[in-house]
């Protein structure tokens, strides 16, 4: 069984440049506190997309295997964009979950409750989502 590679890229409606996003970016990497008060002394808009990117990475521990009751996803990361290229067509934050089958991403897509909610919230927030699903190697 192939592992599968889940591309998620987010483009928030939060009204900020992207000037203004590498700023906080800048600031949240740099900083040496707790992510909890790196948070209280930004302005709503930064604060509500952390939260929402640290939701979407706390998922790795969130999502349950619905018959062993364990976390099933194999690693997930993301972060804020950072290309160059110009080529973002508007999407600002990134994130890459791996999964051992396809059968653990059809279960976390389709079923899973804690992946569920998160859809729930996060849809309100974005101007657009883009989601890619490959497994490496396989074209």
């Amino acid at each position: 069984m192939a592992p599968v590679v889940h591309v998620v890229l987010f483009q928030f409606k939060d009204g900020q440049t992207p000037d203004q996003r590498r700023d906080v970016s800048a600031f949240l990497y740099l900083s040496q506190d707790p992510l909890s008060r790196r948070c209280s002394s930004l302005t709503a808009n930064p604060r509500f997309l952390l939260q929402l990117c640290d939701k979407m990475l706390g998922l790795r521990s969130k999502c349950l295997h619905p018959a062993s009751k364990r976390p099933y996803i194999k690693s997930s990361m993301g972060g804020l964009d950072r290309s160059i290229e110009g080529c973002q067509h508007g999407s600002t934050h990134a994130f890459v979950v791996e999964f051992e089958s396809e059968q653990d991403r059809d279960y976390y897509v389709n079923e899973d409750p804690a992946q569920a909610s998160f859809v729930l919230e996060v849809l309100q927030k974005l101007d657009k989502a883009t989601i890619l699903d490959f497994s490496p190697g396989v074209f």
